[in-house]
C-alpha cells in the first residue's frame, strides 16, 4: 500500500531538492493560500476595539515607557505585570512605537503571525509528505474557528502558536539529518514560546523528543547528546530572561503579576503551571455545561475537548485526524526506523495527544480558546493522511479509511452545527449529505471514474472544510472583547462573572472621570482594586492607573505600606474604590487594608456617578 512504500519523501519532493524546481502549479496554489489567509485575518481588523484590554493596557504602557515594555507592566507607572511573560506584548507594542499606537497595529503583528504559521505549517508538511499535503494543512489550519479568533486578538496564545511551529519545522530538519544544529534552533523558539506563555510551551517537548529518538539518521547516544543540547538551548532562550528579573532590584521593577512571592518562576510554576493542571484558587466555576463555565472549558474528562465549550473552537477534524493518524501508524509499522513519514506521524501526534490530554483532563483555569495549541497538530494529521491514504486509493484499505474519515467529518460536522440551530440551519445538512456521498464514492473506488477522480476529491475537501469555514467566516464578521471570547456565531449576550457588561470593560462610560484621570500629571493618575477598570481608564485616557491586587484584586502588591508612601511622596493622585477584573470575593486582604484605610483617610466625591477618593486632599481633623 501507498503508505507502507512511503519510507522516503515523495518523488516531487526529492526533485525539488535536486534542482530547486517544483510542479507548476504549488507556487501560485501556496501563494493563493496565504493571500486568502492575509485577507480573511486582515479583515476589518480591529473592529473589536481593544480585543482584550488586559493586555491592551499593557501594549499601550509598554508604548509609553521602556521599562513597561521590557517587563510587560499593566502600567506606565510600572506597579505590576500581567500574569504573563511579556514576549506577545514585545510584538505588539513595537508596532505600536513604528506605526502608532491604536486597536490595528496593535492587532495587526497577530494576523501576520497566523499568515506565518500557515506557511511554516506548509514547510513543515511538504518536507514528508509533499506540497499536496502542506496545502492542505495549511488550509485546514487557516479554516479553524479558534485559530481566526486568535489571531486576530491580542492574548499571547498567537505567538505561542507561531513559535510551536516553526519549532516544529526545525525539529523536523533536525530528525531528517540528526543536525544538533537545528535541534538548537528548535530548543531557542520553545524557550521564547516559553517566553509567551510559559510551560505550555513544552507540552510538544514529548512529540518532538520522540520524533527524533525514533528517526534521526546516527546512534542512540548521538541522538540523546543532540537532545541535550536542544534542552540547554531551550533553557538558556527562556533562562536570560528569568534571570534577568531575578537579578533586577525588587523596587525598581514592578511587581511579577500571578506571582506570590513577586518571582517569574513562581509564576510559572504556580499560578500558570500546577493550579493550571490540579486546580486552587482562581479556579473554573459555574455549572457544568452553562453560565460562566462555558467559557472555563466544561467538565473535566475525555469529553471535553469535543464538548458544548471547546467543540466548536477546534475539533471539526480532529475525530477524522485521528483515524488518518491511527491507519499512517499502522501502514508505517514495517518502515526503516528512519523513515520520515513516520517520523512526521510521531512528532505531530505526540504534540496532539500530550496537549490534548492535558486540555482534557486539567482541573484548573482553562479556557475555550487554549485549543488553538491543538489547530496545527489536528491541520498536519489530515494534510499528511489524506494525502498518504490518496496515494494507496487503488487498495481497499487506504479507501476504506479515507471512506470513514469522510463520513465521520460529516457526521461530526453535522452534530457541532446542531448547537446552533438558528445559524444557516440547512449547512448542517449539506455538509452530511456531501461527506456522505463522497465516503460512498470512496468504497466503491474512486481510482475507477478516470477523469472525474480529481472533482471527486476536491468535493470531498469541500465538503471537510465547509463547516469549519463557515464558523470561521462567522468569528471574522462577529466582534470579540474581554479575557474570555468563543470563536463562531454571536451567542448572545456574553458576561463575565464578574457580571461586568461583555467579557470585559467598564460597565458604563462616564467622561467626568476619564476627563479627571486624564488630566493628572502624578507617575499613577489613579489606583483602583483589580485590572478592569484600571485597563478602561488607561486606554480612554493614556494615564497610568495601578490596578492593585493585578488582573483579579487578589495579588498581594502593593502592601499597605508601600501604597501609604506613594501617596505620602505624590505619586497617586485618585483613588476608585470596588471594580475587580475577576470572581467576586476574589480581592487580597491588602486590596481590603488600603480601601478601608482610604476611606477613614480621605473624603470621598462623586464623579459623573462614579465615588473617587482625592488622595491630595485627605479629611480635616
Amino acid at each position: 500500500m501507498a503508505i507502507t512504500a512511503d519510507v522516503r519523501p515523495p518523488v516531487a519532493t526529492q526533485t525539488d531538492r535536486a534542482s530547486g524546481a517544483a510542479p507548476r502549479w504549488v507556487r501560485p496554489a501556496l501563494l493563493a493560500l496565504l493571500t486568502g489567509t492575509a485577507m480573511l485575518y486582515l479583515w476589518a481588523l480591529g473592529s473589536s476595539g481593544w480585543a482584550n484590554s488586559y493586555y491592551a493596557a499593557a501594549v499601550q504602557a509598554g508604548t509609553q515607557d521602556w521599562k513597561a515594555w521590557l517587563f510587560g507592566s499593566l502600567d506606565a507607572g510600572n506597579a505590576i505585570t500581567v500574569d504573563k511573560p511579556p514576549a506577545a506584548l514585545w510584538v505588539m507594542a513595537l508596532s505600536g512605537r513604528i506605526l502608532g499606537f491604536n486597536a490595528f497595529t496593535m492587532l495587526l503583528p497577530q494576523a501576520l503571525m497566523g499568515v506565518g504559521a500557515v506557511a511554516v505549517l506548509y514547510a513543515t508538511v511538504r518536507r514528508c509528505s509533499g506540497p499536496a499535503a502542506g496545502l492542505m494543512a495549511g488550509t485546514a489550519l487557516a479554516l479553524t474557528p479558534v485559530a481566526a479568533l486568535m489571531f486576530r486578538f491580542n492574548n499571547p496564545d498567537a505567538l505561542l502558536v507561531l513559535l510551536l511551529v516553526v519549532a516544529a519545522y526545525f525539529m523536523m530538519r533536525a530528525t531528517e539529518t540528526a543536525s544538533t544544529r537545528w535541534v538548537a534552533l528548535a530548543g531557542c523558539a520553545l524557550g521564547f514560546a516559553f517566553l509567551t506563555k510559559m510551560l505550555q510551551a513544552f507540552l510538544v517537548v514529548p512529540g518532538f523528543a520522540l520524533a527524533f529518538l525514533v528517526a534521526a539518521p546516527v546512534g542512540l547516544w548521538k541522538r540523546v547528546g543532540a537532545l541535550a543540547v536542544g534542552a540547554a538551548s531551550m533553557i538558556v532562550s527562556a533562562g536570560w530572561f528569568i534571570a534577568l528579573v531575578s537579578l533586577w532590584p525588587a523596587g525598581s521593577r514592578p511587581f511579577i503579576g500571578g506571582s506570590t512571592d513577586n518571582s517569574l518562576l513562581q509564576l510559572a510554576f504556580g499560578y500558570n503551571g500546577i493550579q493550571r493542571i490540579a486546580g486552587g484558587e482562581g479556579g473554573p466555576g459555574g455549572p457544568p455545561g452553562g453560565g460562566a463555565n462555558l467559557f472555563f472549558g466544561g467538565e473535566a474528562g475525555i469529553g471535553r475537548l469535543f464538548g458544548l465549550s471547546m467543540g466548536t473552537e477546534a475539533s471539526w477534524l480532529l475525530p477524522a485526524a485521528l483515524i488518518g493518524l491511527v491507519a499512517g501508524l499502522w501502514f508505517t509499522r514495517h518502515t526503516v526506523r528512519t523513515g520520515r513519514l513516520r517520523a512526521a506521524l510521531l512528532l505531530w501526534s505526540g504534540w496532539l495527544l500530550v496537549t490534548g490530554a492535558v486540555f482534557s483532563f486539567m482541573d484548573g483555569t482553562i479556557h475555550p480558546y487554549y485549543t488553538v495549541a491543538l489547530a496545527p497538530a489536528i491541520a498536519a494529521l489530515i494534510g499528511i493522511s489524506v494525502r498518504e491514504l490518496w496515494r494507496g486509493r487503488a487498495f481497499f484499505g487506504p479507501r476504506l479509511v479515507l471512506a470513514a474519515m469522510s463520513a465521520t467529518t460529516g457526521v461530526w460536522a453535522f452534530i457541532l452545527l446542531d448547537r446552533t440551530p438558528d445559524w444557516w440551519p440547512a449547512l448542517r445538512w449539506i455538509v452530511l449529505a456531501g461527506s456522505v456521498m463522497a465516503a460512498s464514492v470512496l468504497v466503491v473506488g474512486v481510482h475507477r471514474l478516470g477523469r472525474v477522480t480529481a472533482v471527486v476529491a476536491v468535493g470531498a475537501m469541500l465538503f471537510g472544510v465547509g463547516a469549519p469555514a463557515a464558523y470561521t467566516l462567522a468569528t471574522v464578521t462577529n466582534t470579540h472583547s474581554g479575557p474570555m471570547v468563543m470563536a463562531g456565531p454571536s451567542r448572545g449576550d456574553q458576561t463575565s462573572p464578574d457580571g461586568a457588561r461583555g467579557p470585559g470593560g467598564f460597565a458604563q462610560e462616564n467622561p467626568a472621570l476619564e476627563h479627571l484621570v486624564g488630566g493628572a500629571d502624578t507617575r499613577w493618575a489613579a489606583a483602583t482594586v483589580g485590572s478592569m477598570l484600571a485597563g478602561d481608564l488607561e486606554l480612554k485616557t493614556g494615564a497610568s492607573v495601578m490596578a492593585i491586587g493585578g488582573f483579579t484584586g487578589s495579588d498581594n502588591s502593593p502592601t499597605l505600606a508601600q501604597f501609604q508612601a506613594y501617596v505620602a511622596d505624590g505619586q497617586v493622585r485618585y483613588f476608585i474604590p470596588g471594580h475587580r477584573g475577576g470572581p467576586p470575593g476574589h480581592g487580597s486582604q491588602n486590596a481590603s487594608d488600603i480601601t478601608a484605610w482610604v476611606q477613614q483617610t480621605f473624603s470621598p466625591i462623586d464623579v459623573g456617578g462614579t465615588t473617587v477618593y482625592d488622595l491630595s486632599a485627605p479629611i480635616s481633623k
